[in-house]
């Protein structure tokens, strides 16, 4: 089975972000690494040949040099290759173009079975570009999947919600988003990642994927975010002695803010 695998490299959520001056996440003032909830798109993938009759496992990444590393992690887990989409143009790119750039991807790396994301990206969390790469490929969706199995020509999903779990069947070929609750990420074996530096990675430009320029980046971006500013140090806590009056001063308290 051909899986093709979309990731992202993402600022580390522990370290301190912040913003250039055309309102676009600094993405060189940090550390960056593979987003987490990727990892399990990844995993699910690898399971998924190993479950099955094997097959081949495509690492899909877009971004600037240091995305290279996301890839980098993914075939040290057990990805067969990786492909980095590299021009500078993508910078800024909203999720529209970023689903246009990936399933143009998709297309040029050939007939595939699957395509699995994760549930979001760490640093965007919006959750959209799944269905926007589907529309875009032709492809059913199942999202959210807290299970899947393979049989045939059918994916199966397991989708958790408040009330309910839902089973959902699509015929292959399709995409798929899984939450972090479908399975633990492996870690990289020594022998793993000795193994990732003899796989191929190929490295495309928007010209190799027939996108104009024109049509992504930041001045093709849908929405534009007008402003930024930090957020304000936390204050200190209001100590309240209670003399008796205690449980009305706290719920007066909540009430001010809305909590009852």
């Amino acid at each position: 089975m051909n899986i093709v695998v979309c990731v992202k490299y993402v600022p580390d959520a522990q370290s301190d972000r912040s913003f250039k001056p055309d309102n676009t996440t600094d993405r060189e003032a940090v550390d960056g690494l593979l987003s987490e909830l990727d990892e399990y798109a990844v995993e699910t993938a690898l399971s998924v040949n190993e479950a099955g009759d094997g097959g081949e496992v495509t690492v899909l990444t877009m971004g600037p040099d240091d995305a290279a590393d996301a890839i980098k992690k993914s075939l040290q887990m057990g990805a067969d290759k990786g492909v980095h989409i590299l021009d500078d143009a993508i910078a800024g790119s909203d999720a529209p173009a970023t689903s246009l750039i990936l399933a143009e991807a998709i297309k040029k790396i050939g007939p595939v079975d699957l395509v699995i994301t994760g549930i979001a990206s760490t640093d965007g969390t919006m959750s959209v570009v799944p269905a926007m790469l589907a529309e875009r490929l032709g492809l059913p969706q199942v999202t959210f999947a807290s299970e899947l199995t393979v049989e045939g020509g059918t994916a199966r999903i397991r989708r958790d919600g408040d009330v309910a779990s839902e089973t959902i069947e699509a015929s292959l070929p399709a995409v798929v988003s899984v939450t972090d609750q479908i399975n633990e990420p492996r870690y990289p074996s020594f022998k793993g990642i000795m193994a990732a530096k003899k796989k191929p990675v190929d490295t495309w430009s928007l010209a190799d994927l027939g996108v104009d320029a024109g049509q992504v980046g930041l001045a093709a971006a849908w929405t534009t975010v007008e402003g930024v500013e930090a957020r304000p140090p936390r204050a200190a806590g209001e100590i309240v002695t209670d003399e008796g009056e205690g449980g009305k001063a706290l719920a007066e308290f909540l009430a001010s803010r809305k909590f009852v």
